[in-house]
């Protein structure tokens, strides 16, 4: 089995070097000071399961890989439309791409099967720019419950989860899907092939939606949000708004908001993923995580008066950071 890892920051680098534990030939497209220390060094990897290094294909230029069975994709949904570019050169007839992204998918209505299957989501494919470059019939969807971050170049901290779920669009249990959980696997990780992955994408997203942008309008970690009652009353709201809307497309999410908030603030002093994107002055990833689903909402006619605020403060935050 053949892998290209585009995008591979601290998940796609993790991911890349348990799949070449598995004994699948990998490749690492990445660029920088990171780069040249996974030529240099491998990717060194330091978890509470066991350190180890994969010596590894690494190159900024997908033309050295050619075709691939699988593409992992590890870039921020805000960079797909963008992407052609990497993506091209690795493609044949049968190559999948498993997207690793937080919040609502490009691909989310393709096979859908109900009312709206085959509709286009604006806030997550404008103009349908990420369908052009990323086939929706490509895509398998892949809901990440693994921690990780960089802690240098080419070195990876694996803190906590090893689960990648994975799910086609059309929630069959193919033969593709079979072979990239089987090698994940292998590699030491939790890999579910999951019939209703857009379950696990709305679980996923109740945290997302909520404490991404609250974070990034407040500065405050997930304990520090929990623990301030009246913040944690808007949380409450948000969360109980998004699952009116995945009701209403009928996806039942096993969890509760009680029980989503007493984990999140067992998370303690983490800032999230959009708190740490702002800090550095990089583009926000939230236009998945929360315009989606504000859009969505419209299209169910399902009010959402806290979602609809707080996305539109944080817009105004994002063209700030933007500008």
């Amino acid at each position: 089995m053949k892998v290209a890892v585009v995008g591979a920051g601290a998940i796609g680098a993790y991911v890349g070097a348990a799949l070449d534990r598995a004994g699948a030939e990998v490749h690492l497209i990445a660029r920088g000071p990171h780069l040249a220390a996974m030529r240099q060094h491998g990717v060194r990897v330091y978890s509470p399961r066991g350190d180890w290094t994969a010596r590894v294909h690494a190159t900024d230029d997908p033309a050295d890989i050619g075709p691939v069975d699988h593409v992992f994709l590890g870039l921020k949904a805000n960079s797909y439309a963008a992407c052609g570019p990497l993506i091209a050169p690795l493609l044949q007839d049968h190559t999948a791409v498993i997207a690793a992204q937080n919040g609502i998918p490009w691909w989310y209505f393709h096979q859908h099967g109900g009312p709206h299957d085959g509709r286009r989501i604006e806030s997550v494919d404008p103009g349908g720019s990420v369908s052009a470059v990323l086939p929706p019939e490509r895509a398998i969807g892949c809901v990440v419950y693994a921690a990780t971050e960089l802690e240098g170049p080419g070195v990876v901290r694996h803190l906590e989860g090893t689960r990648f779920s994975i799910g086609e669009p059309d929630r069959s249990l193919s033969p593709r899907t079979k072979e990239f959980s089987e090698a994940m696997r292998a590699g030491g990780l939790k890999c579910p092939v999951e019939a209703e992955l857009r379950d696990e994408i709305w679980i996923k997203l109740l945290g997302n939606i909520s404490f991404n942008p609250i974070s990034a309008l407040t500065r405050a970690t997930m304990r520090e949000m929990c623990l301030h009652r009246s913040t944690r009353e808007v949380i409450e709201l948000m969360m109980t708004e998004t699952l009116r809307v995945a009701e209403a497309l009928g996806c039942h999410p096993d969890i509760s908001v009680e029980r989503r908030l007493a984990g999140a603030e067992r998370v303690g002093d983490h800032r999230t993923s959009t708190l740490q994107d702002l800090e550095k002055g990089k583009p926000m990833e939230l236009d998945v995580l929360l315009a989606a689903v504000v859009e969505l909402a419209a299209m169910c006619g399902i009010e959402v008066p806290t979602l609809r605020t707080v996305d539109a403060i944080s817009d105004l935050l994002a063209r700030g950071v933007a500008a």
